[in-house]
């Protein structure tokens, strides 16, 4: 008979974990003023917040810190990360950064000005953020089908290149700096993106003068989702994947703290020479030297690691084989989630989910608070508190997809962690009817607020 699935690891460290009550978890709830982001982590059960820098390093990358070089200037792990990002992902030129959004900080600031037009796939946060912050646009040139969550498309991360093609010929050249390109999407559900949309999307960036840039957290998992789903590239290598999926884009920028599978770190490739002169500058003037960048030795050396790790299909297929199986027992349970299963996180919809919540009282966010209250399970919003407000109206934005996302940390929880997840979800859904009012804004920043926000039951 065929043997079963078996992870390709095994566990040689491990941290307790504590069950609360539901009186504890009630409380803390709402001394957090139901943000799940103010509780501490010994009030978490089982924490799918988020992946990023929640992965259980291997004992090879602890061994690569032991032997960190931490010289100011040309330190040898400098050298040593160049020679991964070369060899694994193409780029000439790096700059290090302490995580991926200390990169978008730096490239934007070399790239971005007021009145720019940025087009991309479902930016994320901290994109969109930069990209707002700067008193520019993102638009978003997503595939219709990534907004509904129970129709499949094995690359829902996909731009509409019609949409595209729209805002590159629409627009003045002076004021597109760049198309972003999220692989895999994030906020459609981590859903990839296939290669022959990146060949597309490279060739409207040519047609029109524009370069390309790829945001890259997760793109080992991109090329594990082409290598399964595209016709043409199932014999093909993970690292051979890669590769090509790069040889399309002009820059890249990376949180390290998901798929090179490190605590803290990240990076920004380059193929202009050109370019990494001026963003050298920022990156002086923000993170660090250019040759450790707000990085330590021993966390470019874990990182270096980390991305030859990050890039073994059996790593892959296990790690991807453990949120789908989150997935596949929530859809058991008759639980809505968005279809296919992302690679980094199982994403529920919470419209479907409390259908009687109206928009205005955060649906995802509620489901979030009562997750929690269940089972103390943390999640996070991927709706409308993440998208902020218009930075013109400063009317509330409601996106088309209001997501539960449950991130999954790389080698950190077994499947029955994930049994029990699901069980707890769906007791949620069972008396889902029973909840009828959800949440309100107390307190808000005024840019990438669901980080800080106080709400407060309605």
């Amino acid at each position: 008979m065929e043997l079963p699935f078996a992870e390709s690891y095994k566990i040689k460290m491990v941290e307790p974990i504590r069950q609360s009550t539901r009186a504890e978890r009630e409380q803390w709830i709402k001394e957090a003023n139901y943000n799940v982001f103010k509780l501490r982590s010994n009030q978490v059960f089982i924490d799918l917040l988020t992946d990023s820098g929640t992965g259980a390093m291997s004992d090879r990358q602890w061994s690569e810190m032991m032997l960190g070089d931490e010289s100011y200037a040309g330190a040898s792990s400098y050298f040593k990360m160049k020679d991964a990002i070369r060899d694994l992902l193409g780029f000439e030129y790096f700059l290090p950064t302490h995580q991926g959004r200390a990169a978008e900080n730096v490239l934007f600031s070399a790239l971005v000005k007021a009145g720019d037009i940025v087009p991309g796939n479902s930016h994320f946060d901290t994109t969109k953020g930069h990209i707002e912050f700067r008193k520019a646009k993102a638009v978003d040139c997503t595939i219709k089908e990534a907004f509904n969550t129970a129709v499949y498309h094995p690359f829902k991360g996909n731009l509409d290149l019609n949409k595209l093609e729209d805002v590159l010929k629409s627009n003045p050249r002076e004021i597109i700096p760049l198309i972003v390109v999220t692989v895999t999407c994030n906020s459609s559900g981590g859903q990839p993106v296939s290669m022959e949309n990146l060949k597309g999307v490279r060739q409207l960036a040519d047609k029109y003068g524009v370069m390309v840039l790829f945001d890259s957290a997760r793109f080992a998992e991109n090329a594990y989702f082409i290598k399964t789903r595209e016709a043409g590239y199932e014999h093909r290598s993970i690292r051979e994947i890669v590769l090509e999926m790069f040889s399309y884009a002009d820059a890249m920028t990376m949180s390290s703290k998901k798929d090179a599978i490190v605590n803290m770190g990240g990076f920004i490739g380059l193929r202009s020479r050109e370019l990494f002169e001026k963003a050298s500058v920022f990156n002086i003037m923000f993170e660090g030297y250019v040759t450790y960048g707000g990085m330590s030795g021993r966390d470019m050396n874990a990182l270096a690691q980390g991305l030859h790790e990050g890039t073994d299909f059996e790593y892959l297929k296990t790690r991807i084989s453990q949120v789908e199986y989150l997935g596949h027992r929530l859809i058991e349970f008759g639980v809505p989630v968005q279809q296919p299963i992302g690679g980094h996180a199982v994403f529920v919809d919470a419209k479907r989910f409390l259908p009687q919540l109206p928009k205005e009282h955060f649906q995802a966010q509620m489901l979030v608070v009562e997750l929690y209250l269940e089972a103390g399970v943390r999640g996070v919003e991927i709706g409308a508190l993440l998208a902020d407000r218009d930075p013109e109206t400063r009317e509330n934005r409601f996106p088309a997809l209001e997501l539960l996302r449950l991130a999954i940390p790389r080698r950190v929880y077994t499947n029955n962690h994930m049994d029990y997840v699901a069980t707890a979800l769906a007791n949620v859904y069972e008396r889902s009817n029973t909840i009828t009012s959800g949440l309100k804004i107390v307190n808000e920043a005024p840019i990438m607020r669901h980080f800080t926000v106080d709400l407060a039951r309605i």
